[in-house]
């Protein structure tokens, strides 16, 4: 799966360990040109490159969702990580690891937006 790790999911914890299951991550952390884009880019830089959005901005995204599901606009897929902690990085991964084996196709993310929560990265 493409994936883009928002600024505040760890390119190195978390996304190396999505990419020791053969993910193609790319995280804003490991990119400087790309430090303190604004959100509504960030989500279109992942449409643009067909990446599933993770992101622990749960104050701001939704609404962003909203906005583009209102507009017609296609996002390639969001995570939205709720109630587990930014160092949490395994927990974090193993969560995401999950959720992708459940949609197991880059297509089946178009427009779809998940929750990823303590109960069910831990389950």
């Amino acid at each position: 799966m493409r994936l883009l790790l928002d600024a505040h999911v760890s390119g190195r914890r978390v996304g190396g360990a999505l990419r020791e299951h053969e993910h193609d991550v790319r995280a804003l952390d490991d990119e400087r040109q790309l430090e303190g884009l604004p959100d509504g880019e960030v989500l279109a830089l992942g449409a643009a490159e067909q990446r599933i959005l993770v992101t622990h901005n749960i104050a701001h995204f939704p609404g962003i969702l909203r906005e583009w599901a209102e507009a017609a606009r296609s996002h390639a897929g969001v995570i939205l990580v709720y109630g587990i902690d930014h160092g949490e990085f395994d927990l974090i991964a193993r969560g995401v690891q999950r959720l992708l084996e459940q949609r197991s196709s880059q297509e089946a993310w178009v427009d779809y937006p998940a929750i990823l929560n303590r109960s069910f990265a831990c389950g």
